[in-house]
């Protein structure tokens, strides 16, 4: 038995000598460094087979899925005396961002929506929207993205679209409004814009740098045009290199200068170029 300690012992002695750091035996193969960042993983989602549908919502408030895209609006069907508002196509992955006349901002899963057979059902028992209030806009959820949103009376600001989205079916409070006021109009705003066109009831027409528009998480905002009567009828946000623009016949009308409408935040604005829309609408939203 001591014999084979022995042997053991100068094993060992060997094996030191072959694999001690400096050999090319014991010589370490992999590298040290920072343990990687945590991974969230979206466990909901991650279950969710990743497929195209089309949205659709109509003017009394009905919403069913439709498999696929390329659907031609015309070729869907409504109950009586309803009509289409919002068709908008998404993955069964998406999440909606539904923003009430009230001020609050409602989130749905787009693997959750009713199929498209029959007219679908009713948003308002998926969501928390009082009679009183009304779908203005509905859009893809986009974590990246932000968002201008504007009430009645001309007065709104940037939200970031992450601050937006509800956990729950009651929504989430974004915009303070009162009686006399309401949620309005509310867009995506593209990462290279940097302008801002609003136009009011009164047809007054003013631009301004967007800059001058806060981002806030809730709140009322702050006035981006003044009215003496009525309130605001549209907006659209631009690069001011790329130009502004606005529906003119079947085409567009570009804007060279835009110096008699480039002001401040809170002014008042004047008439439109010629050849504007009747209907103040920039008509490419």
């Amino acid at each position: 038995q001591t014999k084979q300690w022995d042997v053991i012992r100068s094993d060992i002695v060997v094996l030191k000598e072959d694999y001690n750091k400096k050999t090319p035996l014991g010589r370490r193969r992999t590298t040290l460094s920072q343990a990687p960042e945590p991974v969230a993983i979206d466990l909901e989602t991650a279950m969710i087979e990743k497929e195209p549908i089309t949205f659709v919502c109509s003017q009394k408030g009905w919403v069913r899925a439709m498999k696929g895209h390329n659907i031609i609006s015309d070729d869907l069907k409504y109950k009586d005396g309803d009509e289409g508002l919002f068709v908008i196509e998404v993955m069964t992955t998406d999440k909606l961002l539904i923003v009430g006349s009230n001020g609050r901002f409602f989130t749905l899963s787009c693997d959750k929506l009713p199929p498209g057979r029959g007219f679908g059902e009713p948003l308002r028992i998926m969501i928390d929207l009082p009679n009183e209030s009304q779908p203005i806009a509905i859009m893809p959820y986009n974590e990246q993205a932000q968002i201008c949103v504007i009430r009645s009376d001309g007065r709104g600001f940037r939200v970031n679209a992450k601050d937006a989205l509800a956990q729950t079916k009651s929504g989430k409070q974004i915009v303070s409004v009162d009686d006399a006021t309401k949620v309005k109009l509310c867009r995506y705003i593209d990462k290279t814009d940097d302008h801002i066109a609003v136009i009011g009831e009164n047809r007054k027409l003013l631009i301004f740098p967007l800059d001058e528009i806060p981002e806030m998480a809730r709140g009322k905002g702050v006035i981006f045009q003044r009215y003496k009567d009525g309130g605001i009828s549209d907006f659209k946000t631009f690069n001011l290199e790329t130009g502004f623009t606005f529906p003119y016949g079947s085409g567009v009308r570009d804007v060279e200068d835009i110096t008699p409408w480039f002001g401040k935040r809170a002014q008042a604005g004047r008439m439109p170029p010629n050849g504007f829309p009747r209907n103040n609408s920039f008509g490419d939203h």
